[in-house]
This record gives structure tokens, C-alpha cells and sequence, in this order.
């Protein structure tokens, strides 16, 4: 074979690896989000209205908590915070729509003390959605009922459950390792 074959050879497979990488890299960066973010993936799909937007919204997510310095809670303050809830959860009997109350703040609290920014809540779920997507649809849906003025007690009960399964995954969770809870 002649040389000029071979290097014919030789850009044609360099050519065809390079339009295989750049057909692909797209379709494995959705990939790889669509695993991250689990069912906040198409919630900002469908929000955004175009899969490429809500791609590059979810990538700086990624960046922006990358740039956060998280931290494990000290098993004292892990301890009170189970407490606290405990108190909350016994406290709804007498006063649903306190106690939702009380469980949004205990959130914010665990939030804020994992060192998360409290900069608001369309923020903080950004923030929550890189290391915590399973629970960002029970935040959404708990603190949707406890801004409502006609929130019925079945309303309330299912709030509770919600933020509960929030503060779970909140306290179990280790920095650094991306849970996914439903």
C-alpha cells in the first residue's frame, strides 16, 4: 500500500472518530445531567421550553456549587435537629399550619448550616437540585402548600411528609456524593 494510501486511510478514521465525538458529546452530556438531576432534569426541560437551554442552565448549576463550601453537620447539631423535628411533627396535631410553618424554617436552617447560600428560595432549590434532586420536588411541593391561604389539613399533613423526606435526605446526605430520593 502506498503512503499516500495510508494517510488517506489515516484522516479518513481521524475524520470519522472526530464527527462520531462531536455527534455524541451532546447526547452523553444529556446523559450525564438527566442522571444528575433526575426529575428536575424535565421539570427545567420542560420550563425552558428547549432541552439546550435547560442543559446549559443545569451545567451552571453544577459550576456555581462547585464553588460552594459545603460541610457534613457535627453530630450534636444532626442530633438536635432530629429532636426539633420530632417536636414539629408532634406539634402538628394541635396546629397544622404552625407546624408547616415551623418545618419550612427547620429546613432553611439545615440549609444554611450545611453552608448552602440563603439567598432565597428559587436559589437555594438551584442549589439543592446538583446534590439533592430527589428531595427538590418535595421542597417545591411542601413549601407550595404552606404559601397557600386554603390549604386544607390533608394539604398540610402531605406538606409535613414532604419536608420530612427534605430534612432526611438534608441529614443523611455526605457533600460530594449526588443522592437521587423520590
Amino acid at each position: 500500500m502506498s503512503t499516500g494510501a495510508i494517510i488517506a486511510i489515516i484522516v479518513l478514521v481521524v475524520l470519522v472518530a472526530a464527527a462520531a465525538v462531536f455527534f455524541l458529546m451532546p447526547r452523553m452530556r444529556s446523559q450525564r445531567l438527566r442522571r444528575r438531576f433526575g426529575p428536575e432534569y424535565d421539570r427545567v426541560v420542560s420550563t425552558n421550553g428547549d432541552r439546550k437551554a435547560a442543559e446549559k442552565e443545569l451545567a451552571d448549576r453544577e459550576r456555581r456549587h462547585s464553588q460552594l463550601e459545603l460541610h457534613p453537620l457535627p453530630q450534636e447539631k444532626h442530633e438536635r435537629y432530629r429532636a426539633e423535628w420530632t417536636r414539629i411533627q408532634e406539634r402538628f396535631v394541635d396546629a397544622p399550619v404552625e407546624a408547616v410553618g415551623e418545618a419550612d424554617r427547620l429546613v432553611n436552617v439545615v440549609v444554611t448550616d450545611l453552608g448552602y447560600p440563603a439567598e432565597g428560595y428559587d436559589r437555594q432549590l438551584a442549589d439543592l437540585s446538583v446534590e439533592h434532586a430527589g428531595a427538590v420536588d418535595h421542597y417545591r411541593t411542601a413549601h407550595d402548600v404552606r404559601t397557600r391561604s386554603d390549604a386544607s389539613t390533608d394539604d398540610l399533613r402531605k406538606a409535613m411528609i414532604s419536608y420530612r423526606k427534605v430534612l432526611d435526605d438534608l441529614l443523611d446526605h455526605k457533600p460530594g456524593k449526588a443522592v437521587q430520593r423520590a
